[in-house]
C-alpha cells in the first residue's frame, strides 16, 4: 500500500499552524489545483485537489486533527477505528476482540443483518452568480433505493425470511481445525442469520434495486468550492430496511470571465486609456449586482488597486461581506495615425524638455541601473 502524504505538507502549513492559517492555505491550494484551472491535465490536478481536500476535512476538525497528531493516518483511517476517528471511537479491548473473537470463537459480538445505506456524492458545478446569490437546482442521481414490493425484506409479499438452517441466525459457522476452534461468516446467509425461501421478483430477493431519482438542492449563498451541502437521508437505502445513508452535494466554482475569488473579496483588471490615467476621469466598473462609477485620480499609474467595499462576496458560514479590488491597467495606444504620432512627439519633447520628472518610476529605475554600474566599476 502507498504511503500517504503528510496532510500538513499537502496544505503547506506548520503542524502548529493555526485555523485560520489551515483554512487560508487551503482556499488558496484548492483554487490552484481545481480542474477546471488546470485544463492541460486535469486528471493530476483532480487527484491532486482531492489529497488537499482530505487533508483540509481532518485538520479543520479538532478532534480528528487530535487523532491525527497523535497516531498518523491509523488515527483517522475508518478501517483501523470503525469511523472517522481512527482509535477515538472504540477501545483497544473492542479491537482485539473482535479480531480474536473471529479466530478462537471467543466472545464475539453478534452481527446485525440490518445494514445503513452508503453515502453518496454528487459533484455540482455552479457559474460564481450562482454561488455568490444562491440558487435551487435539480440534481438527477442513480441510487439503490429501498423495495416498495417487500418493503426492503427481500422475501416475495405474503412471505418472510427464514431463520437460516445453516448457521441458526447467528451469521457465522464454527469450524474445527485441530486444537482451534474457527469461525468464519456463514455461507448460506452471507452473515445476515435468514435466508429467502422465496425472493420477491421486483428487487429478486436483494431488497433493494436501482433507480433514477431526482431532487431539489437548495444551494445557500456565499458558497465556494470544496464547500458540501448534506441531504439527509438520500444516499442508498439500507440493507434489509436499514435505514438510508445520506448525499452529499459538493460544490465545483466555474472560472469567471471577468472577477477571481479569493474567500470573501473579488478581484478584476479594469482597463484604462491613456488619457484617462493622465487626467484622470469617472468610469464605470462591473460588480455582481450591476455598474457602479469608480473615480480614477490624475496621474494614475498602471496596476494602481482600488478598493470597492460590500462589492464582493458574503460568506456561507456568516461575516462580513467582502470587497472587489479593482486593478487598474493603463493601456498603450495602437494604430496611431502621423498626424498622432507627431502629436505624442511633440508631448514627448514637451515633458523632457521642461526640466520635471514625469515619469517617477522610470527616473527612479534608471537611477538605481545607474548606481548598480557606479558600484560595478568603482
Amino acid at each position: 500500500m502507498a504511503t500517504k502524504e503528510d496532510f500538513y505538507k499537502l496544505l503547506n502549513v506548520d503542524r502548529n499552524a493555526s485555523d485560520a492559517e489551515i483554512k487560508k492555505s487551503y482556499r488558496s491550494l484548492a483554487m490552484k489545483y481545481h480542474p477546471d484551472r488546470n485544463a492541460d491535465n486535469p486528471e493530476a490536478a483532480e487527484v491532486k485537489f482531492k489529497q488537499i481536500k482530505e487533508a483540509y476535512e481532518i485538520l479543520s476538525d479538532p478532534k480528528k486533527r487530535s487523532a491525527y497528531d497523535q497516531f498518523g493516518h491509523a488515527g483517522v483511517d475508518p478501517s483501523m477505528g470503525g469511523h472517522p476517528g481512527g482509535f477515538g471511537g472504540e477501545g483497544f479491548s473492542d479491537i482485539f476482540g473482535d479480531v480474536f473473537g473471529d479466530i478462537f470463537g471467543g466472545g464475539g459480538r453478534q452481527r446485525s443483518n440490518v445494514h445503513r445505506g452508503s453515502d453518496l456524492r454528487y459533484n455540482l458545478d455552479l457559474t460564481l452568480e450562482e454561488a455568490v446569490a444562491g440558487t435551487e437546482t435539480k440534481i438527477r442521481i442513480p441510487v439503490l433505493v429501498s423495495c416498495n414490493e417487500c418493503n426492503g425484506s427481500g422475501a416475495k409479499k405474503g412471505s418472510s425470511p427464514v431463520i437460516c438452517t445453516t448457521c441458526h441466525g447467528h451469521g457465522q459457522v464454527r469450524m474445527q481445525q485441530g486444537f482451534f476452534s474457527v469461525q468464519q461468516t456463514c455461507p448460506t446467509c452471507r452473515g445476515t442469520g435468514k435466508q429467502i425461501k422465496d425472493p420477491c421478483g421486483k428487487c429478486r430477493g436483494q431488497g433493494r434495486f436501482q433507480e433514477t431519482k431526482t431532487l431539489s438542492a437548495k444551494i445557500p449563498a456565499g458558497v465556494d468550492t470544496g464547500d458540501r451541502i448534506r441531504l439527509a437521508g438520500e444516499g442508498e437505502a439500507g440493507e434489509r430496511g436499514g435505514p438510508s445513508g445520506d448525499l452529499y452535494v459538493e460544490v465545483r466554482v466555474k472560472e469567471h470571465a471577468i472577477f477571481t475569488r479569493d474567500g470573501a473579496n473579488l478581484y478584476c483588471d479594469v482597463p484604462i486609456s491613456f488619457i484617462t490615467a493622465c487626467l484622470g476621469d469617472e468610469i464605470e466598473v462591473p460588480t455582481l449586482n450591476g455598474k457602479v462609477k469608480l473615480t480614477i485620480p490624475a496621474e494614475t499609474q498602471s496596476g494602481k488597486v482600488f478598493r470597492l467595499r460590500g462589492k464582493g462576496v458574503k460568506p456561507v458560514r456568516g461575516g462580513p461581506v467582502g470587497d472587489l479590488l479593482c486593478k487598474v491597467q493603463v493601456e498603450t495606444p495602437v494604430q496611431l495615425t502621423k498626424e498622432q504620432k507627431a502629436l505624442v512627439e511633440q508631448l514627448g519633447e514637451s515633458l523632457s524638455g521642461s526640466g520635471k520628472h514625469h515619469s517617477p518610476q522610470e527616473h527612479s529605475w534608471t537611477d538605481g541601473v545607474k548606481n548598480f554600474f557606479d558600484k560595478l566599476t568603482g
